[in-house]
């Protein structure tokens, strides 16, 4: 129970973590699109995927070879690829008791194959997962493994950048206010200033 709560507790600061990143629920953007492609194109399957993993769903920032933009959590094979801290491979979804009674195995899109690369942020918290997925079993040899890696990498390093640059934008917001108010500020003083001198030359 102390286990299971701990978990718990952790996911939660996981997610508040993921939701600093202000990405969840934002539009396409060709920087991770072109990532995305690039997996799918090196591990040669038709679906590709970076998975960010939310509270009670996985979304997908960007995605190649399928058209859904979000699933459930507890069915997101990506939700125990986040728990690892290496890349998670499975050769044949029918074979592995953890999937074969998936829906997305046993219904659309049928996949039979998966790999995915957690995304874990300097501070250890997994994001969520670039992956990939085929609709056949197939094995995934070591170069394909370490691209998925590199390209992961990539992944988490876009997320950052565009991390900060959120967050220079709004501590140039702030800046903005804070030196318009002590304009505010400053002519007010000015203007009581004037009254005062006013009074005192009359």
């Amino acid at each position: 129970m102390e286990a299971q709560r701990a978990v718990q507790r952790n996911d939660q600061e996981r997610v508040a973590v993921l939701e600093k990143y202000a990405i969840l629920d934002t539009e396409p953007e060709q920087a991770f699109d072109d990532l995305t492609l690039l997996a799918s194109f090196i591990c040669k399957t038709p679906i590709a995927m970076i998975s960010l993993i939310d509270e009670d769903r996985q979304w997908l920032k960007s995605k190649v070879g399928i058209t859904v933009s979000e699933t459930p959590r507890d069915v997101a094979f990506c939700s125990i690829t986040i728990q690892q801290a290496d890349v998670m491979v499975v050769p044949d979804t029918l074979k592995d008791e953890r999937f074969c009674n998936n829906p997305f195995v046993t219904g659309g899109p049928k996949i039979r194959f998966y790999a995915g690369a957690p995304l874990i942020n300097e501070d250890g918290y997994a994001l969520g997962t670039l992956c990939v997925v085929d609709k056949t079993p197939r094995e995934f040899n070591d170069e394909q493994k370490e691209a998925l890696q590199a390209l992961s990498r990539l992944v988490l390093a876009q997320l950052e950048f565009r991390r900060n640059l959120h967050l220079l934008k709004e501590a140039l917001t702030e800046r903005t206010k804070d030196e318009h108010e002590r304009e505010r500020e400053i002519l007010k003083l000015q203007q009581q200033l004037t009254r005062v001198l006013g009074l005192n030359i009359q």
